[in-house]
């Protein structure tokens, strides 16, 4: 088959616009709609810093090369990339030799910070000692919170995170199930800022999961390819499931998603513009209760290490 916008061979066919396009094409159109929903998310101003969530994986490491790439000319825009590391032997380890590699062949910083270090334990240790949640809620609620820290420190004035439109349309459809209106109105990117937590934003936020792994393999981006041991585990996999059954059906289900969740947003914010955050009473970040759920975990993990 060839391309719609030329004469050479196509690599992929978009089903929800029914273009082919060739390798060339192909990475124009993903690098415009990167660019476009960059304009749409953030106004960067000179001397602004970007703090990129980086796990080493596909997603968050092509998140890095763009940006790079995109702001080459502008020498006033920093970016520094940020590895959570969880303690997941055999995984996370492996994840951080392949991406450290590569950020120093592109000229990236690369800062890691460990849970171990903040929180008193690795994941896998946690994984040990609490056989009731599983490890993926540690690992997540621990990695926000220690990616906001890092953030805070470096003084960033952005979070980029690699969440491409998979992982969004599924985050809406999970929080929507569960029927927490307050955190769908919390959900990235931020156009509003709220004090001690820096704003959130997703270059990938519109392109599919395949798109961006034929990107990255097209412009010979480095990323492990290894998948996190507890994977299986979450909760989110029920919900993958299903978006992708309803992708596959009806093309375009997932741009859908995220395309009227963006039009009820500023409802949902000026439904909860009057939220409050406090203190957490333990650590001092923000949070909605008196405690944050990062201190909540802990103190779990500290009864049950004394029982």
């Amino acid at each position: 088959m060839k391309c719609s916008r030329c004469d050479r061979d196509a690599v992929i066919f978009i089903r929800y616009n029914g273009e082919h396009l060739c390798a060339e094409h192909f990475m124009e159109f993903l690098e415009s709609r990167v660019k476009h929903e960059l304009r749409k998310q953030v106004d960067l101003k000179p001397g602004d810093r970007i703090v990129v969530g980086t796990s080493g994986g596909k997603d968050s490491t092509t998140t890095v090369y763009l940006l790079k790439k995109i702001f080459s000319m502008r020498r006033d825009i920093e970016i520094i990339a940020v590895t959570i590391d969880e303690g997941i032997e055999g995984y996370r380890d492996r994840a951080i030799g392949v991406l450290s590699g590569y950020l120093k062949k592109i000229g990236v910083e690369h800062r890691i910070y460990r849970i171990k270090e903040r929180f008193g334990k690795t994941i896998d240790e946690i994984a040990m000692m609490d056989k009731t949640l599983i490890p993926c809620t540690y690992c997540g609620v621990f990695r926000r919170s220690l990616l906001n820290s890092a953030a805070r420190e470096l003084d960033a004035d952005y979070v980029a995170t690699g969440l491409n439109l998979d992982d969004t349309a599924q985050s809406i459809i999970m929080n929507f199930a569960r029927g927490d209106l307050d955190r769908l109105a919390r959900l990235g990117p931020h156009s509003v800022v709220k004090e001690d937590l820096i704003p959130r934003i997703q270059p990938l936020r519109m392109i599919p999961e395949k798109e961006v792994l034929l990107y990255a393999i097209l412009r010979g981006i480095e990323f492990y390819h290894g998948t996190c041991p507890y994977a299986d585990l979450a909760l989110r996999n029920q919900f993958r499931k299903a978006i992708d059954e309803w992708e596959a059906r009806s093309p375009g289900t997932r741009h859908s998603i995220v395309s009227v969740y963006d039009e009820l947003k500023p409802l949902l914010i000026e439904r909860y513009r009057n939220f409050k955050l406090n203190r957490c009473e333990i650590c001092g970040d923000p949070t909605p209760g008196r405690i944050c759920k990062a201190c909540e975990l802990r103190l779990r993990l500290d009864k049950i290490q004394n029982l």
